[in-house]
């Protein structure tokens, strides 16, 4: 795997989670298709891409256990998001859930929505380490009150990487009436999953983080009772004719990195689907380990709340504060070459460690020695 990529050889890459990374096949694959568009530009567009567009999302489906008119395609998840929110019919007084995991462009997209209908977002502490699946779920489900309408939870955290449980969470909020949106950003390619039996009303996620498609495709499941009236973010020429219809047709616009994802997914599945998915999240929870011992320290969450993706807390020293946090994944990468995350929640720093088919317990044992000479270097 590593030899079918493109990154640079010179560096420890153990940030995978945040843009993915393409493998030359799906490269070559995505050029294809920008190849033939130019080739013929209108026949392409008007003839070959629906018709294309609609093979992918069928092939996507598929692998995501869904019907392909359940999948409409966007760029990213939080386009996704944007696209439910938007189309929602919130009325002054309403109320939506989320938790403090949330990821910012998301959050950031529930107050702009929010604010403008007077509603409000009412935000569940989790705090890290992150409860167990059971706690998680009772406090969020203790937030509902007659006014809540939706409940946006993420699947696999961004900032904590802990899974959380949306279809516990999702068959409580039906039997209240409440309807949940899932930020599934996370999830294909890095969990097992069969999107429809979670039971939320939406599910987002994105292709070219761990299926490593072309960056650009991001997908929105809707229930089948859930696509009228629901909306994209562009509005064009199909605007009423369907759900699978709107989404196709947003305008001019490269659809190379939806088309390629068949592609990402078969590869997926080459090396290995489910096998590989459980690799990834045995060597993530082996080095996520080894390092809190190493530390003294502990993980973000139980170890049976990980997929391939892990938070170990960093040991003090730094000033709390995101400021800090940033000066020391600055300092690994420019020192170091070792890419990373770093953030800071509280009065803590967390280390998160994203493993992919290509990285190795040696890769990410680098983190440690990384992190370790950063924080000596930035408070001596």
């Amino acid at each position: 795997m590593r030899s079918l990529g493109t990154l640079d050889p010179y560096m420890v890459f153990l940030n995978h989670g945040s843009y993915g990374a393409t493998p030359r096949p799906v490269q070559a694959e995505q050029q294809r298709w920008r190849e033939l568009m130019e080739a013929q530009p209108v026949r392409f567009m008007v003839a070959h891409a629906p018709r294309e567009i609609r093979r992918a999302a069928d092939s996507l489906a598929a692998f995501l256990g869904a019907a392909g008119q359940d999948i409409g395609f966007v760029e990213n998840a939080t386009a996704g998001v944007t696209a439910v929110l938007r189309s929602f019919d919130f009325k002054a007084g309403d109320e939506v859930i989320t938790t403090d995991h949330v990821y910012n462009a998301v959050r950031n997209t529930l107050h702009h929505r929010l604010e403008a209908a007077g509603a409000r977002l009412v935000t569940v502490e989790l705090g890290m380490p992150t409860p167990s699946a059971g706690d998680t779920h009772d406090r969020v489900m203790a937030a509902v009150s007659p006014a809540t309408r939706m409940i946006v939870i993420d699947h696999v955290a961004s900032f904590s990487a802990a899974v959380l449980p949306v279809g516990e969470i999702a068959k409580s909020a039906r039997a209240r009436g409440v309807a949940v949106l899932v930020d599934g950003a996370h999830g294909p390619g890095l969990l097992d999953l069969d999107v429809p039996a979670l039971g939320a009303d939406w599910y987002v996620g994105n292709c070219h983080k761990w299926l490593c498609a072309p960056k650009g495709a991001g997908f929105l499941w809707a229930a089948p009772a859930r696509q009228g009236g629901l909306h994209p973010p562009v509005i064009s020429h199909a605007l009423d004719q369907g759900f699978a219809a709107e989404f196709d047709m947003v305008g001019t616009r490269d659809a190379s990195a939806w088309l390629s994802v068949p592609a990402a997914i078969a590869m997926h599945q080459d090396l290995g689907g489910a096998e590989l998915r459980a690799r990834n999240r045995a060597v993530a929870l082996d080095a996520g380990g080894r390092l809190a011992e190493r530390w003294g320290t502990s993980l973000g969450a139980a170890p049976a709340q990980f997929g391939g993706m892990i938070t170990v807390r960093i040991p003090g020293g730094l000033p709390p504060g995101r400021e800090h946090a940033e000066r020391l994944r600055r300092w690994a990468w420019d020192e170091k070459r070792v890419e990373l995350v770093v953030s800071a929640f509280e009065d803590a720093h967390w280390l998160r460690l994203s493993v992919p088919a290509y990285i190795s317990a040696e890769d990410c044992a680098a983190a440690g020695p990384a992190i370790e000479a950063g924080l000596k270097a930035l408070t001596s």
